[in-house]
C-alpha cells in the first residue's frame, strides 16, 4: 500500500511503471487481477507513466493485411490466467467476432486487430496509467545510508512532479535502428514511419515512381509488397545482402524456444551455451520472413516478367551504402557484394526497415544506474525475476521488460512470455515485500541467530526462482 509521509513529501507507490506498451499493460492487468482477490492491506498500489497521448504499439508498421507472427493465445494474460476476461477471447466476445473469428479457423489475427485488442485491455485498466505523462529522472531516496524508495520525476503538460516508490518496472519498448551514418527526413524513413508519412504521396504530383526497401526481414518484405500493391505505376527495388529472403523457422519443435521452461534453461545455461542456443534459434524471429510472403512475392515477380511490366526488382547480394537526400527525390548508392560495383538509384522514398535496439535501461536512471550492477561484457545483471542486480545499499526493486535478452534469451522483446513474465515479476514483488515485512519486526536476538548456521535462504539474490 501508499505510504502517507510527513508534509510535501509524495505518497509511496508498490510499483512505479515507466511506458505502457503491451508488457506493462500486462503487469497492470495482473496487479489488477491480484487486488480483485486481497484486501486492501494486502493489494499491490502502482502506477504507469506513458510519454505517448494515448496507447500506441507500432503504429506505422499496422498495415492491412499484415498478421500477427504469435498465436493469439499469447495474448496479455492466457498464458498465466486463462480464465481473464482480459483474453483476447474476451475481446472478441466483446466486439460480436467471436464466432466469426473461430469460423476463420487462424491462430494468427490480423496485427491491426491485435492492437485494438491492446487498446480494448489498456482502457480497462486506464485508472493506473497517466499517458502525456514523460519519465525525465529517477533520483536514490537514501534513510540512513540506505537507498529504501526511488524518487521519479515526470513531466507533463502541467509540468513537473516528483512520485516515490519501493520498486520500479521499465518498460520503455525498442527504438528504430538506422544504419550508421544514415539519418531520418522527409524521404529517407524507418519502417516504423511508414503508414505515418506514406498518405501524404498519394496526391503528390507528379506520383511517386520508385520506392526502395533495405533489410531482409519481415517488415521490409511487408513493406515492399504494400507499396507495391498501393502504388500500381511505380517501382519498388528491394536491397538486401543475402541471395533471398529466408523463411522463418516456425515449426513446433523450433517453437519451444519460446515456452516459458526455455527461459529457465537459458538462464541456468553457461555464456556459451547461451550464444549457441541464440544462433541456432536465430531463424525464428530475427531477419526472416513468413513463407507464405516469401512465395507471395516472388509470383508476383515472375508474372510481371512473363508479362513484361516489371515493376518488383530484388537487388540481392547487395547494400546501400549512402543516401543523398533532395528537396523532390533520394539517391540511394548500391554495392554489390559480389563484383564491389557501385550503382545508384533515384528514388522517392528509401525505406530502411533495419530492425530495432532496446533503450539502454540504466540511462534514464541517473546515479541509481551506477548501484547496478554489470558483468564482464559490460551488459546490465538481470535476477531470474527480471530485477536488476543491485549493490547492497539499494533496497528497490528495478525490473526490467525488455533489454534482458542476453540473460533471458529470445523472448525479451516478444510477446510470447508477456504473460508468463508479468506474473513472475509481481510474485517477486510479493514475496520481496512480505520478506521486508519479516525483517522488519524479527527480534534483534533472531536477527543474531539467523547470521550463524541456521540463516534462512534469501531467496531475492541470484539464481533464485520466484514463486509462480
Amino acid at each position: 500500500m501508499s505510504q502517507g509521509l510527513p508534509g510535501d513529501t509524495p505518497l509511496v507507490h508498490d510499483l512505479i511503471g515507466i511506458g505502457f506498451g503491451p508488457s506493462n499493460v500486462a503487469m497492470a492487468i495482473a496487479l489488477s487481477e491480484h487486488n480483485s482477490k486481497v484486501g486492501r492491506q494486502d493489494s499491490v498500489t502502482a502506477h504507469f507513466f506513458e510519454q505517448q497521448s494515448s496507447f500506441g504499439w507500432h503504429r506505422g508498421m499496422l498495415i492491412d493485411d499484415a498478421t500477427m507472427q504469435v498465436s493469439f493465445l499469447k495474448d496479455l494474460v492466457t498464458l498465466r490466467n486463462p480464465a481473464s476476461e482480459f483474453s483476447f477471447l474476451c475481446y472478441l466476445q466483446s466486439q460480436g467476432r467471436l464466432i466469426d473469428f473461430i469460423n476463420h479457423k487462424n491462430l494468427f489475427p490480423l496485427r491491426v486487430e491485435f492492437h485494438d485488442y491492446f487498446e480494448w485491455a489498456a482502457a480497462k485498466v486506464d485508472d493506473l496509467v497517466s499517458y502525456g505523462h514523460e519519465v525525465v529522472a529517477v533520483t536514490p531516496y537514501v534513510h540512513d545510508g540506505t537507498v529504501e524508495h526511488l524518487d521519479v520525476t515526470v513531466r507533463s503538460a502541467e509540468g513537473l512532479a516528483v512520485h516515490r516508490a519501493r520498486n520500479l518496472v521499465i518498460g520503455t519498448g525498442l527504438r528504430p535502428l538506422m544504419p550508421e551514418g544514415v539519418e531520418r527526413g522527409d524521404r529517407v524513413w524507418h519502417n516504423s514511419d511508414l503508414l505515418r508519412k506514406v498518405d501524404r504521396l498519394e496526391s503528390a504530383s507528379p506520383p511517386p515512381s520508385r520506392f526502395v526497401v533495405v533489410g531482409a526481414g519481415q517488415s521490409a518484405a511487408e513493406n515492399v509488397a504494400y507499396l507495391h500493391r498501393r502504388f500500381p505505376d511505380a517501382e519498388v527495388c528491394a536491397v538486401f545482402s543475402r541471395y533471398g529472403y529466408s523463411p522463418a523457422d516456425d515449426s513446433s519443435f523450433a517453437n519451444r524456444i519460446f515456452d516459458p521452461e526455455a527461459v529457465d534453461d537459458f538462464f541456468d545455461a553457461p555464456e556459451e551455451v547461451k550464444n549457441r542456443l541464440m544462433a541456432y534459434h536465430g531463424n525464428t524471429n530475427y531477419s526472416v520472413v513468413d513463407i507464405d510472403l516469401i512465395d507471395d512475392l516472388y509470383r508476383q515477380m515472375y508474372r510481371e516478367k512473363v508479362l513484361g511490366t516489371e515493376r518488383l526488382r530484388f537487388l540481392n547480394v547487395s547494400r546501400v551504402t549512402g543516401v543523398e537526400e533532395k528537396p523532390d527525390s533520394v539517391r540511394a548508392t548500391v554495392r554489390s557484394l559480389v563484383t564491389d560495383e557501385e550503382s545508384e538509384l533515384d528514388a522517392d522514398v528509401v525505406v530502411f526497415a533495419t530492425g530495432y535496439s532496446p533503450v539502454d535501461p540504466l540511462g534514464l536512471l541517473g546515479e541509481v544506474g551506477g548501484r547496478c550492477l554489470r558483468d564482464d561484457a559490460g551488459r546490465v545483471r538481470v535476477e531470474r525475476d527480471y530485477r536488476i542486480s543491485t549493490d547492497p545499499g539499494l533496497r528497490c526493486g528495478i525490473y526490467l521488460q525488455g533489454g534482458t535478452e542476453h540473460t533471458h534469451g529470445i523472448t525479451t522483446s516478444l510477446l510470447s512470455n508477456t504473460a508468463i513474465r508479468v506474473g513472475e515479476i509481481l510474485d517477486s514483488l510479493l514475496d520481496r515485500r512480505v520478506k521486508s515485512t519479516a525483517d522488519a519486526s524479527r527480534p534483534v536476538a533472531d536477527a543474531v541467530e539467523g547470521a550463524g548456521g541456521r540463516q534462512p535462504p534469501n531467496r531475492s539474490q541470484s539464481g533464485a526462482r520466484p514463486a509462480r
